[in-house]
């Protein structure tokens, strides 16, 4: 069985690498090794969260992303800004500038991804509503690094995924089929931006986990675009753009999912250290009790991106600014105020788009049964050797993670501090005793023969 080729956007600069083993202990999936004294990504496991790039204190770790020169290779282009970016200035920084801003760095037409955020949250409603019979609470779709940490270590959760489009995807079908009819061109020849405040997005789009084909073609360091709008915002207002309303700008927030979908009874979760402890309980049925889970991989939501510019706190604080302006002017209850602003209500997204999530084992011994049986039995004897410390001075993230590469013939058990002293210990002993049965020498002694000569006098 051939091994899939995973695309990742985040890639380690192995020059800058000092080995320190800091990335190992922070990956959620045990994806990391430290192997002659350089990190290793292991492809198939990785989740493209960014964990080991925040928590590195060498900074090793890039992510890969469009830049704006890419925009000439299509004929029109559309960049989809979604409340993360607009938490990057404060409110006295009006939309209409920053729309503007993008203008001026060469987009063609800005589509508000909060306006897709609410027709999601209505198909979310609608599946909450008609669900009977399943395990509970079931789980937002909205975060790509959640999605693949299901993937990989609670593959018996993809049942209790929401099987909707994330607003972003959601976006891009509607925005770029309306564009090609509106100004007669290939769809081809639209470009669909996105502004992403983290690499696990960008990697969705190369290598989608939740739709058939994405309608996006790229995406742009949120931090990148942030530094160049400083530069260009305002100018004359030469853009119309439609916004979504206070439930759709809450999208940015942690928790404003759960507002947006009106679910009382549920739970919001952030950073991916509580989101796979979260995800735990589940798996156990211990949370039956909840309708709703919205998880997001980042600290604070995608407030707290890799890639954002601004501190997660102020940029809460500036985006609450404006969901609390939006909000005094709403008149009526959540579904009246959705009502006005939607844009995609006609436009049946989710079933035809989105493709099965299956699971992606991250321990697979050998493709032929009987060898990865037998390699699961040595590496449990091995196991059982170790010291069970998951240290990580070995370069695997734990003894297990250490057991699994010495099967696979990808390290040695003297890898393994511990046993290494062990090692060299008995080696020693074995030294002296070896020194204990060899005769000792005696060399023999020689005259000095000016005492000779002194004794014949």
């Amino acid at each position: 069985m051939a091994q899939m080729k995973y695309y990742h956007s985040v890639q380690l600069q192995s020059e800058k690498c000092q080995g320190c083993v800091s990335c190992v202990k922070l990956c959620p999936t045990e994806a990391i090794r430290v192997r002659n004294g350089k990190a290793e990504i292991l492809a198939d496991r990785c989740i493209d969260c960014g964990a080991c790039a925040v928590g590195c204190p060498y900074h090793a770790f890039a992510v890969k992303m469009d830049v704006l020169e890419d925009l000439a290779k299509y004929a029109y282009n559309i960049v989809l800004p979604a409340p993360s970016l607009y938490a990057q200035f404060p409110v006295s920084v009006p939309l209409e500038d920053i729309w503007q801003g993008l203008h001026n760095l060469g987009f063609d037409e800005i589509f508000d991804i909060s306006l897709a955020s609410e027709y999601i949250a209505k198909e979310i409603e609608d599946y909450l509503k008609n669900y009977t019979g399943g395990r509970k609470p079931l789980i937002s779709s909205a975060c790509p690094a959640v999605m693949r940490l299901i993937q990989v270590k609670f593959p018996e959760l993809i049942k209790q995924i929401v099987p909707v489009l994330a607003p972003v995807e959601a976006a891009a079908i509607y925005v770029k089929r309306e564009a090609a009819a509106r100004k007669n061109l290939a769809p081809e020849l639209i470009g669909v931006w996105f502004i992403s405040p983290c690499p696990a997005k960008e990697t969705n789009i190369r290598q989608s986990v939740d739709v058939q084909q994405t309608a996006l073609t790229g995406s742009f360091n949120m931090s990148d675009i942030y530094g160049l709008l400083l530069k260009n915002l305002g100018g004359e207002h030469q853009l119309k753009v439609r916004t979504g309303s206070s439930y759709g700008l809450g999208w940015g927030t942690y928790s404003g999912e759960l507002a947006s979908i009106g679910v009382a009874n549920g739970l919001a979760v952030h950073g991916i250290e509580n989101v796979y402890d979260i995800l735990e309980q589940i798996s156990m049925n211990k949370m039956p009790q909840l309708d709703y889970v919205e998880c997001s991989a980042c600290q604070g939501g995608c407030l707290g991106g890799l890639l954002a510019a601004e501190n997660k706190f102020v940029a809460e604080c500036n985006l609450r600014q404006r969901i609390m302006e939006l909000q005094q002017a709403e008149i009526g209850d959540r579904n009246a105020v959705m009502a006005n602003t939607m844009v995609l209500e006609e436009f049946p997204l989710s079933p035809g788009y989105r493709k099965k999530l299956i699971p992606r084992p991250m321990m697979q011994l050998d493709d032929d049964i009987m060898e990865a049986m037998k390699k699961f039995e040595r590496m449990e004897e091995v196991l059982c050797s170790l010291p069970g410390l998951d240290c990580g001075a070995c370069g695997a993230p734990s003894c297990q993670g250490l057991a699994e590469d010495i099967v696979q013939g990808k390290a040695h058990e003297i890898d393994c501090i511990f046993k290494l002293r062990a090692s060299v210990h008995k080696l020693s002993q074995g030294m002296l005793e070896l020194a204990k049965q060899i005769p000792i020498y005696h060399e023999p002694k020689i005259l000095n023969n000016t005492e000779d000569d002194n004794d014949e006098g």
